[in-house]
């Protein structure tokens, strides 16, 4: 079993990732690992600031000036909590990481993806997921579950102007580009369905990284 694995979560807003962050940790917990889970922005003190300028603030920003600050929260992350706990032989299992900005301010946004992954290089200094899942469901489907949940946890990606159901699709769209052009990185995963059928096909995306592990086919706890 590798020592290095590092798991990404992605998606469009509403598919459930935070969910199957928690629950994929604890099934790998559950045979013995470390496990370490983080989000994109946040996981660190200087992370958790840039998160509320970026999620929470009501103003408007340039997709270039998001795309800066992501980077900036990703360096900390990278630097504080990602690589340290790779070393040590943990797993991370990070809710988004740089491909979310492709996504949205490349994709979405209209950034050329060039000076995106510029501007990840210099942050993560080339630091890659061993697997990404992107966890895919319908723009309308995705919003309408964010939408129906705590109006506290709306970000303005979901009730600003800027970001609108066209927008959205750009953003699915751009993922499903993303994992068609590296499949041996991505697993692409129906997010539509019952969490707990979701868990087994999130799980179903990452086991062979466990395969030497005995209960690696086994069920949660």
């Amino acid at each position: 079993m590798r020592a290095d694995i590092f798991i990404t979560l992605e998606g469009p807003d509403g598919a459930g990732k935070s969910s199957q962050q928690g629950l994929l940790v604890n099934r790998v917990r559950g045979f013995g690992r470390e496990v370490v889970a983080t989000r994109e922005p946040g996981g660190t003190e200087l992370g958790e600031r840039i998160r509320g300028v970026l999620l929470q603030s009501s103003e408007s920003h340039d997709p270039i000036v998001d795309a800066i600050l992501f980077n900036a929260a990703r360096r900390a992350l990278v630097g504080e909590v990602i690589r340290p706990s790779l070393a040590r032989g943990e797993v991370v299992v990070c809710d988004r990481f740089s491909d979310s900005t492709l996504a949205y301010q490349g994709h979405g946004g209209g950034v050329p993806l060039a000076i995106l992954r510029s501007l990840a290089e210099v942050a993560t200094e080339g630091l890659r997921p061993t697997r990404t899942v992107l966890l895919d469901l319908p723009v309308e489907y995705g919003m309408a579950r964010r939408r129906g949940g705590p109006e506290a946890e709306l970000t303005r990606f979901e009730t600003s102007a800027d970001h609108d159901l066209t927008f959205h699709e750009r953003v699915r769209e751009g993922y499903l580009e993303m994992a068609a052009a590296e499949p041996e990185r991505w697993r692409v995963v129906d997010g539509s369905a019952s969490a707990e059928e979701v868990a087994e096909r999130v799980w179903a995306a990452v086991s062979d990284l466990f395969a030497d592990h005995p209960r690696e086919l086994g069920s949660n706890g």
